[in-house]
């Protein structure tokens, strides 16, 4: 019949059913609530087997292959030995524990140094700790396992991806422990870990449930950027890039990190606080759709702005002193959006020019995803700056991403997504790279001490 593949956004649950041509038969779609509380942000884990039990009913399972199933990068929840949730699901982009970054960094220098993030899961288990669960009798548990685990009635594995941000070390693909004791962290407390596409188990009527991927890395395969020199460029309200290597990059700055490819070697990728989530907040209430057809018409403009939604920035380069700024002049909103959207541009130019620098594979083509894409000017400017052609992806989600994981059956991946992932369009580049400002705009950027 086909897999499922199921995505545990911040927002929804999504399911797609395909089949092994890639063909679309089915999707379906549940909302989720978050509990946000300053700095906080908390789910609630059974809603989350709620919706993928809507889900699942809604696509149906009859006669099905596989399932695998995606979630935020570094959501988890502690849960007694038999799998029952003691605490709520603590969500990727939770900050609550930011001050303990710096005890996990004491405790292995060499290792956390550059890579280790304040939101990652390892720093709030510490704060879990302090706050009194007793990890001896808990496991910790990310989203997607326990709701492969609801799914086959036991607790199961853990694969390389989701385990990345609670410290997992994907060269000894292993569990740290001399820094697990040092951190007073038990191993009992922390799964198996397997490769993606590892079957975990099977659902009461037989379905096998294979271990899956972080949302980011499901995007990547569902634009089927999965070999070296293609890459997966996701932009929605920030910016996040993905590719392939053969051999593992270091990044001294830690901008960049990688997941292990589960056909061997690594997925290079990077996240900027930069992206298409500024244009809410300097043209609230403003037509959209009606600024992009005149951006079509009007073209590109001697000025750009440095999009952050925030203050710093995590990618290409690391500076948390990073706030935004705009070169030139900007007297409307039609200026306003094109120095937005050109902005990005650079960013993403500027980021690939980094990963080169790194011993990444010169970049080949570039597979665009994520909400910004509507913007058909956006997605041509892009790859005017880039100078290199763009895809846009037949089915650019993240859960089709994980059918096409499930149906690999966790062998060559890169074959089966070759097999199912269909490109709907290849945008050339044909217009102007805007080398002058883009020089300008990388001047501007060293002048204020951004990159180091």
């Amino acid at each position: 019949m086909g897999w499922i593949g199921l995505d545990l956004g911040t927002q929804s649950v999504r399911a797609v059913l395909a089949d092994a041509k890639g063909r679309v038969l089915a999707r379906a779609t549940r909302p989720l609530t978050s509990h946000r509380d300053g700095v906080r942000h908390e789910q609630d884990p059974q809603g989350w087997l709620d919706a993928v039990d809507a889900v699942l009913a809604e696509v149906g399972t009859t006669g099905l292959d596989g399932i695998a199933i995606c979630s935020t990068s570094g959501t988890f929840l502690l849960t007694d030995r038999s799998g029952r949730p003691v605490t709520p699901a603590l969500m990727y982009d939770d900050a609550r524990a930011a001050s303990r970054r710096d005890q996990i960094v004491d405790a292995d220098p060499d290792r956390w140094a550059t890579s280790m993030q304040p939101t990652w899961a390892l720093p709030k288990i510490l704060d879990l700790v302090a706050d009194g669960h007793d990890l001896a009798d808990r496991r910790v548990v990310h989203s997607a396992d326990f709701v492969a685990a609801h799914l086959v009635g036991h607790p199961v594995a853990t694969d390389t991806s989701h385990a990345l941000k609670t410290g997992y070390d994907l060269i000894a693909e292993a569990w740290p422990t001399a820094a697990f004791e040092k951190l007073g962290l038990p191993l009992s407390a922390f799964p198996e870990v397997v490769r993606p596409g590892v079957e975990l188990g099977r659902t009461p009527a037989g379905v096998p449930v294979h271990a899956g991927m972080t949302d980011g890395c499901a995007a990547q395969i569902a634009a089927g950027a999965l070999s070296p020199g293609a890459w997966n460029s996701v932009l929605g309200t920030t910016l996040v890039l993905k590719g392939v290597s053969n051999e593992l990059l270091t990044d001294p700055t830690g901008a960049v990190y990688s997941h292990r490819h589960p056909d061997g070697g690594w997925l290079p990728g990077g996240a900027s606080s930069t992206g298409a989530g500024v244009l809410t907040e300097l043209l609230p209430g403003a037509d959209l759709d009606a600024l992009d057809r005149a951006a079509r018409a009007r073209g590109p403009i001697d000025a750009v702005t440095y999009p952050l939604t925030k203050t710093g920035e995590r990618f290409p380069f690391v500076a948390p002193q990073a706030e935004r700024f705009t070169l030139g002049t900007t007297a409307d909103d039609l200026h306003t959006y094109l120095a937005v959207l050109q902005g990005v541009a650079f960013i993403e130019r500027l980021a690939f020019e980094h990963l080169e620098t790194l011993g990444a594979d010169p970049v080949r083509s570039v597979s665009l995803t994520g909400g910004a894409t509507r913007s058909g000017y956006w997605n041509q400017l892009r790859a005017d700056v880039l100078g290199v052609p763009v895809e846009l992806p037949a089915v650019p989600d993240p859960a089709y991403g994980m059918a096409v994981l499930a149906a690999s059956g966790g062998t060559d991946l890169t074959g089966t997504a070759r097999r199912m992932v269909r490109v709907d369009r290849v945008l050339e580049p044909g217009g102007q790279r805007l080398d002058d400002l883009y020089g300008a705009f990388v001047a501007e950027l060293d002048r204020r001490g951004y990159r180091g």
